[in-house]
């Protein structure tokens, strides 16, 4: 978990103080609970999400567009 904060994140911003770098750690840690997916449980994301088979596929950016977030428009 570490090294990915570090070169998923981290390595891509300069935080401008203690404040703004916490909030952008605990926003990559939700985005990599909540969507980025895995290799090793089958590309799913530790907290599990349902299949969007249906519908227009939308991006939405995290940490201000360095990660994107994908879900299907009903």
């Amino acid at each position: 978990m570490i090294g990915s904060i570090r070169r998923e994140c981290t390595d891509h911003i300069i935080p401008f103080g203690r404040r703004h770098l916490l909030r952008t750690v605990r926003e990559y840690v939700e985005y990599y609970n909540a969507a980025r997916p895995h290799q090793s449980i089958d590309r799913n994301s530790p907290i599990t999400r349902d299949v969007e088979a249906t519908g227009e596929v939308k991006a939405t950016p995290v940490l201000g567009g360095l990660h994107h977030r994908y879900r299907r428009a009903a």
